[in-house]
Order: structure tokens, then sequence, then C-alpha cells
């Protein structure tokens, strides 16, 4: 797994809740600030239709799940330690959060809208905190950390443009490529910014926040997850956040009902695929009549109100829609889709949109890439070439001097 996907939040905005939720994992909760201090490191799945669906196979995965047809592919989260106002001044537990957020790619916000926290994770009467208040600061704390980062011997790196003629691009890069910062992302928040790299010693100090307001947003994507939806208020707040950050993604979360569902499916005693707007009993003995009632408002407020407890969907939609993200099976036998144990499309790999068959190798093996034959399109037995740009779901075979994967 080449990316992380970084859980950001408050205190006690219900973060380590959706960890545990997304994850199965037990990772510490607590009703009081800071109960994550060390960053949470867990396994999620992303949720695709499986290539067995339309190939007519009976599949065995191995680095992953299929379940009637849906691919549950592994992705890494990180719960970060929670952030309060001034944390890039090193407030609260400020440091080790933005250090802990250089792994991650992608970044979604959990946002507590019953608005009964304050900014610094204090409980607080019902509805009476503002939630949108907690998406205006956590998007300053990173632009303030960001921009003290770029903003460090600022009129040296200026000076190099100007006199020697350095490139900005790589010279920024030097000084980000730990927060995992690429050259293309730095050239596009230029372009998006509409500002000249030539003339970065003319930048105001307006201009250069632009430029890193603009770099945030590209290379550290944020999605907001209205949690705790099922409280009362929640769905007004909901709906007035999405109003009012209309450039972001906000969706709908209950991660206690995601949690809920999937410990009763573990013991047996429903089915539940997450991403599901539905549930079947399979055990109603296990079931006293509290938990059928409750079960049944959960079906119908959350699951069919929203499609979903919305963890599934979030996942989903910041690994597919923001970090651009395919699924490609590599197979040893093109007719069969068999790897070399007779496994049917044992495994599969989330690659970025772009991906050709000579880099997929790479991912693979990187003596599969370095011997690079030709590959073979399983689903057409067509031979594709080096540059061949892969597709979603696609079932490829590698040809290599090396050997076959």
């Amino acid at each position: 797994m080449g990316f992380d996907v970084g859980i950001v939040g408050k205190p006690s905005s219900g973060k380590t809740s959706f960890t545990n939720a997304a994850c199965m994992t037990d990772f510490k909760v607590g009703s009081y600030p800071f109960t994550t201090i060390d960053a949470n490191v867990g396994v999620t799945h992303v949720r695709t239709a499986c290539a067995c669906r339309d190939l007519g196979v009976e599949d065995d995965p191995k680095n992953s799940i299929c379940i009637d047809g849906v691919r549950l592919v592994p992705v890494k989260l990180i719960d970060v330690a929670g952030l309060v106002p001034g944390a890039h001044s090193g407030r609260g537990m400020g440091n080790q959060f933005l250090d802990d957020l250089r792994q991650a790619d992608v970044l979604i916000h959990i946002v507590d809208a019953s608005g009964s926290l304050d900014s610094e994770g204090q409980e607080v009467s019902s509805g009476s905190h503002d939630p949108a208040e907690d998406v205006r600061f956590l998007e300053e704390e990173l632009v303030e950390w960001m921009l003290g980062i770029v903003k460090k011997d600022w009129r040296r790196m200026t000076g190099r443009v100007r006199s020697e003629g350095a490139k900005l691009e790589e010279l920024l890069l030097e000084k980000l490529s730990g927060l995992k910062i690429t050259r293309g992302h730095i050239l596009k928040a230029i372009r998006a910014s509409e500002l000249k790299s030539e003339t970065v010693d003319k930048w105001t100090d307006d201009e250069t926040r632009l430029f890193v307001k603009t770099l945030q947003a590209v290379s550290k994507p944020i999605i907001i997850a209205a949690n705790k939806i099922d409280r009362p208020g929640a769905e007004e707040n909901y709906e007035r956040l999405k109003s009012e950050f209309p450039d972001y993604l906000v969706v709908p979360v209950t991660a206690l009902a995601e949690k809920v569902l999937k410990d009763l499916d573990k013991k047996g005693t429903i089915k539940y695929i997450p991403g599901d707007d539905d549930f079947s009993i399979l055990k109603e003995d296990d079931l006293g009549e509290g938990e059928r009632t409750q079960l049944e408002k959960l079906r119908e407020q959350i699951l069919k109100k929203y499609g979903g407890t919305g963890v599934q969907n979030i996942l989903n939609r910041a690994v597919f829609d923001y970090l651009k993200m395919i699924t490609v099976y590599p197979v040893q036998d093109a007719n069969s889709y068999q790897d070399g144990d007779g496994n049917v499309l044992p495994d599969v790999f989330l690659v970025p949109e772009g991906t050709t068959a000579k880099e997929f190798a790479g991912y693979i093996h990187t003596d599969l890439m370095e011997s690079f034959i030709h590959g073979v399109d399983a689903r057409t037995k067509m031979r594709i070439s080096d540059k061949h740009v892969l597709k979603d779901r696609d079932v490829i075979k590698i040809v290599s001097a090396k050997g076959q994967k």
C-alpha cells in the first residue's frame, strides 16, 4: 500500500471511533481530550466490484477479501492525535499531530455534527457549538503549518531563483518532500493560484499564503465526515456544512452504527457487507426484543435514509475519487486467471490512474519491471506494450525475462 489516509479532527470528535469501526480495531476511546496520544495505525478496506463477477469465476482472494462479488481491498489508516487551535505553534498535541500528518495523502476530517463539543473537545450543551468553526480552524492550522515550512529561508530561496535561475519547484521540493509533496503538486498549485514562479521574489505575503493554501488542497485534500449524524441537531448542521463549504465533499457518517453492524456480522448474528444500505438477520434468537427494535431503527433512520453508515462511502470517495486509484489484478495464467499455485484472481492492487503495464509490474516486484517484455490483457488475450495505460479492474499477465506473473 503506497498511500495513507489520515483521520484528523479535534479531540473527542470521534476519530478513534471511526478508525475502530473502519478497521475493526480496539484503540482506546474516551470522552476526554487527547485520549489518542500516539498515532493509531490500522488497516481498513475500500469496496469495489470484483473482476470475478463479469469473468464468471469463483475466486480465491489472498491479499484482499471477496464477499458475494464485492472485493474489499486493504488500505492503511492513520488516526492522529486531536488537533486544537494553535497546534501549528505547539499547542495541545500540535507538534506530534503535524509530524504524524506528514505521511497522509488524503485527510478525512471527523467533525462532530451534533455540535456537542467545543473547539478544545470539551463537552458543551448539545448543539451549542458550530461545527463550521472546526472546518475553518483545521484548514487554517494546516495552512499555517505548511506556510511555516515554505517561508523558512524564504529570502535565500527567492534570491537563488532570481540570481541563479534556479527552478522554484525544485527548491520547494527540497523543503517539502518529507511531507509526501511531489513536484507535480507544486507545479499544479502554482498554476492554480495563477502565480508565476519566475517572479516569486515579488510575491506578496497574501500571494504566498494563497499558494500554500492551494498546495494544501492539492497535496493533502480534505473530506469532511459529518459524524454522529444520528444525534439531535446533526442533520441540520450537516446541511449547513454542505452549504457553507461547497468546495468540500461532506458525507453524513455514524461510526457507532458501523461498529455495531460489523460486530454483529463478526458474531454471525447478521450478514452485513460494509457499504451496504441493509443487512439480513441470520440468528433471530441471538437478539433480544430491544436489540431487534434498535436494529430496525438503525435500518430505517440511517441505512435507508443515508444509503449506509457513511464510513465505507467516505473511504471509497477518498481513495477512488480524490487519490484517483484503480484496481488491477495480476495473474500468471491469462486463460484461467490463476497464479502459479492455482488460485483464481488471488491478488488485487490499488494503483494510480494512468499507470502503465510496465509501471504496474514494478508494483508486483522491481525485478519484473526491470526485465519487462510485454503484458497480456487476460480479458481480451491481447498482447500489450510497456506504455499501455491500464484501466480499472484490468486483469493482467506480466511477461518478463525473469519469469511470468
